[in-house]
């Protein structure tokens, strides 16, 4: 029992040592901190990789300011009425798009009757009037009568005249016919109808609201001309000059990059933000853009050229940048040197090098980068 014994207790320490002799397998981690790494060629061709050298780009030295999308005054109408009424019918919700004279909504008032009735009457005595005018003119030219009667016709006439024009006037304001009310035609509702074409983007009103002449009913906004309201920092403005490229983006909505151009340049700062209002127009405002939407854009006020990479060519892992520089390669494998780079001035796609002197002349893997950092490739130096 006790040689049984003996023969497992030796048995397990072989294994033990066995173990500890095994070699422990580099992570993909460890292997991006070393200096070398190697990449095989079927892992090279499936990952679509590429080599490639600096290369002379231009760069942009940019402002970034926010602001909105937005339209100009003339585009955005708000609809009210001239005089109050209580809804009976508005058809259309937020978003629905509607041309220049379609009807919108309509209302009704005992006032507005009130109003037709008093135009009648105001159109039924300035016939009478104004003949009575004629012909105390008439007798006063022929001095058969006093001057006394002629100025009260007249006085009565121009009088009732006065207040028919206003009257008709307010009808032509209420979209009512002045024509079909003096043929007796009176209506007890009126309607409004859209200023403008556009999309409706607030109603304030349902069935049965009374509106007053001072409530906004509903807001329309030509989108037709989209364009940007931007804010410029104070000690930014005096490079901003038209015609200058915007570079702008949506943050909330589309990874895309816009473009769009100075158009105008406040002339006043707002005393609390210390900003300047800045004007842009958008190259394609057929976008499917929304009055309202926050932007970040970048206002170019210079371009340079430099020497620089793609953007995939770089490697960021913690405090380091880095590029991979190819130093050797055999019927299998590529073998690339990591290489510290100091960076300047990005675009979308691209990098600028500071210390370029280390990869003149260099094959740079500049695509491809990222099966990098998934640790799908092993260390190898030499």
């Amino acid at each position: 029992m006790m040689k049984i014994n003996f023969i497992l207790l030796f048995s397990m320490v072989l294994v033990a040592c066995g173990n500890s002799e095994k070699k422990e397998e580099p992570t993909a981690e460890t292997e991006m901190h070393s200096d070398n790494t190697v990449i095989t060629k079927a892992q090279f061709e499936g990952e679509n990789m590429v080599l490639g050298t600096l290369t002379e780009l231009d760069f942009n030295e940019t402002i970034q300011v926010n602001g909105m999308i937005d339209v100009p005054p003339h585009n955005k109408s708000s609809v009210a009425t001239f005089v109050g009424g209580y809804v009976t019918k508005t058809p259309l919700l937020i978003g629905d798009e509607v041309k220049k004279g379609q009807l919108l909504v309509t209302l009704e008032n005992t006032e507005f009757v009130e109003i037709q009735q008093n135009y009648l009457e105001v159109t039924e005595q300035i016939s009478y009037l104004k003949a009575e005018f004629n012909r105390q003119k008439t007798l006063f030219d022929e001095q058969i009568t006093s001057e006394k009667n002629y100025l009260k016709a007249k006085s009565a006439y121009k009088s009732n005249l006065a207040h028919y024009n206003g009257l008709r006037k307010k009808l032509e304001m209420m979209n009512l016919n002045p024509a079909r009310v003096e043929e007796g035609n009176i209506s007890s509702t009126i309607n409004l109808y859209a200023p403008i074409s556009g999309y409706v983007t607030k109603v304030n009103v349902s069935n049965g609201t009374f509106v007053s002449p001072s409530d906004m009913i509903m807001e329309i906004v030509d989108t037709d001309h989209i364009h940007l309201e931007l804010s410029v920092f104070e000690k930014d403005i005096m490079k901003v000059k038209k015609d200058q490229d915007i570079m702008f983006t949506i943050p909330e909505a589309s990874e895309s990059v816009f473009q769009a151009q100075v158009h105008l340049v406040g002339t006043t700062i707002d005393e609390k933000t210390r900003r300047v209002k800045v004007h842009g127009h958008v190259d394609n405002d057929k976008q499917n853009f929304i009055v309202g939407m926050f932007v970040d854009a970048d206002i170019i006020i210079n371009t340079k050229k430099a020497i620089g990479l793609p953007k995939e060519a770089i490697i960021e892992i913690e405090d380091d940048v880095f590029v991979l520089i190819l130093e050797e390669e055999d019927a299998n494998s590529f073998y690339f040197e990591k290489i510290n780079v100091d960076i300047g001035n990005q675009t979308e796609t691209s990098v600028e090098v500071l210390n370029p002197e280390k990869l003149k002349g260099k094959q740079i893997l500049v695509k491809g980068t990222s099966m990098l950092l998934s640790g799908n490739q092993s260390g190898h130096s030499h």
